[in-house]
């Protein structure tokens, strides 16, 4: 369901150009508190519904996506066994702006500057709808996985690490 706030961002249109139904959902920013999980809980959503856009890059210097739960942390080794490279390592924040267009907090795969490929963690097909940023600090879009894997072209695979710190 489409709201009526003023703000169409880049992943909006894509969305919109794609026919697909979604929901934007504004929250108040705290700039000291950017992560999901916060993100999450002034949503109204499970921290493991609200998925996290993690740019990193390969040994061969190629940028890849990674989306995750919000209560999750990435596993660079798993990322790297995905996307076919001996290893990842995250983006330096001073990179994530000019590569992709977006701030911290408000990174999306869709609607980028550069269409780095994405992989997403498996989980997101476990729920009936997530939610990922919108392209800006305090908006979300709120959509089904399916939705969303259709706009990102984002590949499946297991991303993450087990609360533990153990590999799953």
């Amino acid at each position: 369901m489409k709201t009526s706030t003023p703000t169409k961002t880049n992943a909006a249109r894509l969305l919109d150009s794609l026919g697909i139904t979604y929901e934007l959902r504004a929250y108040e920013v705290d700039l000291e508190d950017l992560t999901a999980i916060s993100v999450a809980r002034k949503i109204g959503l499970p921290a493991e519904q609200v998925f996290k856009t993690l740019l990193s890059h390969t040994n061969t210097g190629e940028h890849l996506f990674a989306v995750i739960p919000g209560d999750a942390e990435l596993d660079l080794k798993k990322l790297a066994h995905a996307a076919g490279a001996k290893k990842t390592e995250l983006a330096s924040l001073k990179d994530v702006e000019p590569l992709t267009g977006y701030i911290r907090g408000g990174v999306t795969v869709m609607g980028a500057r550069k269409p780095f490929p994405a992989y997403a963690d498996e989980t997101i097909e476990i729920f009936d709808v997530i939610s990922v940023s919108a392209g800006l600090r305090g908006l979300q879009l709120i959509l089904s996985p399916a939705d969303y894997l259709r706009a990102s072209q984002a590949t499946l695979a297991d991303l993450t690490k087990a609360p533990s710190g153990e590999p799953r």
